[in-house]
């Protein structure tokens, strides 16, 4: 694999995350990780998932510079959608995954830090959905799950502000389970896969198909129409706007067109 290395070990499966600088979500990082899932989903030896990144970050979002390759907001929507099946895909996927997060989970990198089944955080982490920075809004589920964790209010200050969140504040608002020191993150991490890892198999498939069938007609629309808003926003002018500015590293100027 080009972008994820896995270590199997007591029935943990370590994914570590490594594309450098910032392990950002472009499509193929996207097709490897469908693979990788396929390949885990079959293997016994595999019980639990820790996902993580190597470098700074978890992730820092979505390849932006990949985005200015994309010619119409139909092709942009698609993306989306296609986001959004590999992540509901991790979000139902039959064994538990576990995130844990240092350095910054920003956009595509929460979204896919949301997908997981649950969050652990450094204490100084960065986590939030900056995509309105870009004119744009979240387009892989981010606008569906963040309130189902933080609260309207809270996402809503979220997302319109660009603010990240602290580790510490992400556990205090419910994003996250657990905050610790980063040189502790890792270690903490596995300890709590290992408690996991000793139960069931086949509990572990059953408790995560309950707890998917809390999701509502409401989030499904929800993420459908974040699919369509998110190709409606790439084709405006300030969606250009915000895209250019990000790839010529300058503040946009965004018109409401």
């Amino acid at each position: 694999m080009e972008f994820f290395k896995v270590k199997i070990d007591e029935y943990i499966a370590t994914i570590s995350f490594n594309r450098p600088p910032a392990n950002a979500l472009s499509t193929a990082v996207l097709k490897e990780l469908t693979s990788l899932l396929e390949t885990l989903e079959s293997n016994d030896s595999v019980r639990v998932l820790v996902i993580h990144g190597e470098g700074r970050f978890f992730s820092a979002g979505a390849d932006i510079k990949e985005f200015t390759t994309i010619n119409s907001g139909e092709e942009f929507s698609n993306l989306a959608r296609k986001g959004q099946t590999i992540l509901e895909r991790m979000e139902r996927f039959p064994k538990p995954i576990i995130a844990s997060i240092h350095g910054a989970a920003l956009g595509g990198g929460l979204e896919l830090a949301m997908a997981c089944h649950f969050r652990l955080v450094s204490e100084k982490a960065k986590l939030g959905l900056p995509e309105l920075q870009l004119g744009l809004v979240p387009g892989f589920a981010g606008s569906a799950r963040l309130p189902r964790y933080v609260g309207i209010a809270k996402a809503a200050q979220m997302l319109w502000t660009s603010d990240p969140i602290s580790g510490v504040e992400a556990v205090q608002y419910g994003l996250a389970n657990q905050a610790f020191p980063e040189e502790k993150l890792h270690e903490e991490t596995l300890e709590i896969a290992k408690k996991i890892a000793q139960k069931s198999p086949l509990a572990l498939k059953a408790t995560i198909e309950l707890l998917n069938s809390m999701k509502t007609e409401q989030y499904e629309a929800t993420v459908k129409r974040e699919a369509v808003l998110f190709g409606e926003m790439f084709v405006s002018e300030d969606g250009q706007e915000g895209i250019t500015a990000f790839v010529e590293k300058r503040q946009p100027t965004f018109k409401g067109k």
